[in-house]
């Protein structure tokens, strides 16, 4: 049984936002062993660039699949708004978290912004790219 949408005023339902904070911390748990990956294994073999982008490269690979195994198996049929606060959920609860661990680490905010900085060749902003859009990709699809 697929719980319907919400209404076409572009309501959006508690759940439809709750069960999604599970599914971010699924992704927060990947997204940190990711990080382990990248000090410990890639950037020993590979140096700090490649390991960063090899890493970023394999953070969004697994956003998209977790993102695609939950829209393909949840019994919530999301309506176009709720997957937009999906994705804007997502995307805001990863920033703010690099933002609270950078604080927390001492590290000044000018370096935390650095990290999205494309044109000094930072590639991180595909991940809350990625944590924005997959939403409206997989929940469009797959509900059909």
């Amino acid at each position: 049984m697929r719980l319907t949408p919400g209404s076409k005023t572009g309501s959006v339902r508690p759940h439809a936002l709750l069960y999604p904070l599970g599914v971010w911390a699924v992704m927060a748990v990947v997204a940190v062993a990711n990080g382990v990956f990248r000090e410990v294994f890639l950037i020993p073999r590979i140096g700090d660039y490649l390991g960063h982008v090899a890493s970023t490269a394999l953070l969004v690979a697994a956003i998209l699949l977790v993102s695609f195994a939950y829209f393909s198996r949840t019994p919530i049929e999301y309506g176009r708004t709720e997957r937009i606060g999906v994705g804007v959920l997502w995307t805001t609860l990863t920033v703010g978290f690099e933002f609270v661990v950078g604080y927390a680490e001492g590290t000044p905010v000018s370096v935390t912004l650095g990290q999205y900085d494309v044109l000094a060749g930072q590639v991180w902003i595909a991940v809350p790219i990625a944590l924005l859009v997959s939403p409206l990709l997989f929940g469009r699809y797959l509900a059909r």
